[in-house]
């Protein structure tokens, strides 16, 4: 009988999900000693936030085949060693997305009509009325910055407060964003016109510092900006800033650049109202999870698929399909880097001997990738179909055995807004089966998909690649690899480059104004 090892309190329905086929077992997640001591004959692990899996864990457990966290953030556990060492990690993605919505909302409200202060002055004897005079949500605007799924939920529960709801989200179509009666603008049109602003988008190299100082230098200085999503896209310090000299009204905030966090000027302001990270602290939510992971725990020590799993997949799978799963995750995610957008239709196109298998499991692995990058929920083999149906992307399954150049080939290809297409391929080549580009909109290329990436599209012409080079080496950029092609001399050429950091923003735009290229895309698969 498999031994499930609880290392932290979790919901009862927990182990009644888990039912009579695992030993359940029980430690003290926190105390190490008590941890290593334990996991040494587990074959599954259950966690919180207080239990820190590392390589240490992992290197004592060589029973331990998967770790699952009964949560969304993964901060406490090596995902990259437990891939090195052929566990298995799961979350559960969407049981916190109710109670962070509500939270949101909450912190909302409590900073619109100065809670945390009133509250403390009255516990102190003093009785203020007139120095807490707040302000309605009704008829206010209110700006949705990332409208996934929490975003959504909020937009819905402040529709019903008789708020006006705009949202910036370059990934979601106008079409899709109207159904929801939410009116869809860029940054600079949500930031000058909210009355009221929530962020809800992941943390990304694109997303931090998003909101910024020149950003909190555009907005209405009776503004009320909420933070539950992840700390960081709001620069902390400009906030600060703009609430100390009065360009901001007033803050709620659930998330920290630095977590814990227990010193933050910020906390000296009675303009701001702060909770530790309480998004999904509610017991529908941990019971949610509990179930969701025990649920993931069976399907991993059964064999079988496992939706809800952030690397290695179970499941049925032929092992010829197997490998092309993160090449396929990682082609979905530069597919979204080029694209810029999401796309109305994407195919996911199959080729070659693989195909003799069942390669459904592509499909979902290309959409996971697709969207990784541009939601604020974990993706998963689950919501990802759902993710494209909610954005009114329409995806099809390709396959088609013959593949004249390599032996299998995956390629996804999407039609933009405007018409233009989108498409990146992959392969594997070798006994060692290596991940490799091959094709970028139509052009040729043989490149690693490394952690940083990035295509330029420009005018064919002498003196270019030294130009982005120079460019690169004087911003500290280390170019690894290094691909040219073109579809005719002095037509349009395409770079496609590794390098071994991301690449600053403007750093990009000095490259794109220096050579004039038509399309300069940065994609970080970190």
């Amino acid at each position: 009988m498999p031994v499930a090892l609880i290392a932290e309190e979790l919901s009862p329905a927990t182990v009644e999900a888990l039912g009579p086929d695992f030993e359940i077992r029980h430690c003290n997640g926190a105390d190490r000693d008590e941890l290593l001591a334990a996991i040494a004959t587990a074959d599954a692990i259950l966690v919180r936030s207080a239990t820190k899996v590392d390589a240490e864990a992992l290197a004592a457990a060589p029973r331990l085949k998967v770790v699952a966290r009964a949560g969304v953030g993964l901060d406490n556990v090596d995902v990259r060693a437990a891939t090195q060492s052929g566990v298995m990690v799961v979350n559960a993605p969407t049981s916190n997305i109710v109670s962070a919505a509500e939270l949101a909302v909450a912190l909302m409200l409590a900073a619109a009509r100065h809670v945390s202060p009133a509250h403390a002055a009255l516990k102190n004897g003093e009785w203020k009325r007139s120095r807490y005079t707040g302000v309605e949500l009704y008829e206010k605007t209110v700006g949705i910055v990332g409208l996934g799924r929490i975003g959504v939920l909020v937009a819905q529960r402040l529709s019903a407060f008789g708020m006006k709801v705009i949202a910036y989200d370059p990934y979601v179509q106008a079409g899709r964003a109207a159904q929801m009666g939410v009116r869809l603008v860029d940054l600079d049109t949500l930031l000058a016109e909210s009355d009221f602003m929530s962020v809800h988008l992941p943390k990304t190299s694109e997303t931090v510092g998003l909101i910024g100082v020149e950003q909190l230098h555009r907005v209405k200085p009776s503004l009320v900006l909420v933070n539950a999503a992840r700390g960081g896209i709001v620069d902390e310090e400009a906030l600060y800033s703009a609430l100390k000299e009065g360009r901001v009204a007033a803050a709620g905030l659930d998330v920290f650049a630095q977590e814990p966090c227990t010193d933050s000027p910020l906390f000296q302001l009675e303009n701001v109202v702060a909770t530790p990270h309480l998004g999904a602290s509610t017991d529908e939510a941990q019971e949610k999870a509990g179930i969701a992971v025990a649920r993931s725990v069976r399907l991993a020590l059964s064999g079988e698929l496992v939706p809800d799993a952030v690397n290695v997949q179970g499941g049925v799978i032929a092992e010829d399909v197997r490998p092309g799963i993160p090449l396929t995750e990682k082609l979905g995610r530069i597919f979204t880097g080029l694209a810029g957008e999401v796309a109305q239709q994407i195919d996911v196109e199959v080729r070659g001997e693989i195909t003799d298998f069942d390669v459904k499991v592509l499909e979902l692995a290309a959409l996971k990738g697709v969207f990784a990058d541009i939601v604020e929920e974990q993706v998963s083999y689950v919501n990802a179909p759902l993710l494209a149906a909610e954005r009114g992307t329409a995806v099809r399954l390709v396959i088609d055995p013959e593949s004249p150049d390599h032996r299998n080939l995956i390629t996804i290809r999407g039609t933009l807004t405007d018409g233009s297409q989108v498409s990146v391929s992959g392969t594997l080549v070798g006994i060692n089966q290596k991940e490799r580009i091959v094709e970028v909109n139509g052009f040729d290329v043989d490149l690693e998909p490394t952690l940083h990436l990035a295509f330029l599209t420009y005018g064919d012409r002498p003196g270019m690649v030294g130009t982005v080079g120079g460019i690169l080496g004087d911003a500290g950029v280390n170019i690894a690899g290094m691909q040219v092609s073109r579809d005719a001399k002095g037509g349009q050429a395409l770079v496609a480059l590794s390098v071994d950091s991301a690449i600053p923003a403007d750093t990009l735009a000095d490259i794109q104004h220096a050579i004039d290229a038509a399309s300069v895309r940065a994609v970080d698969l970190v």
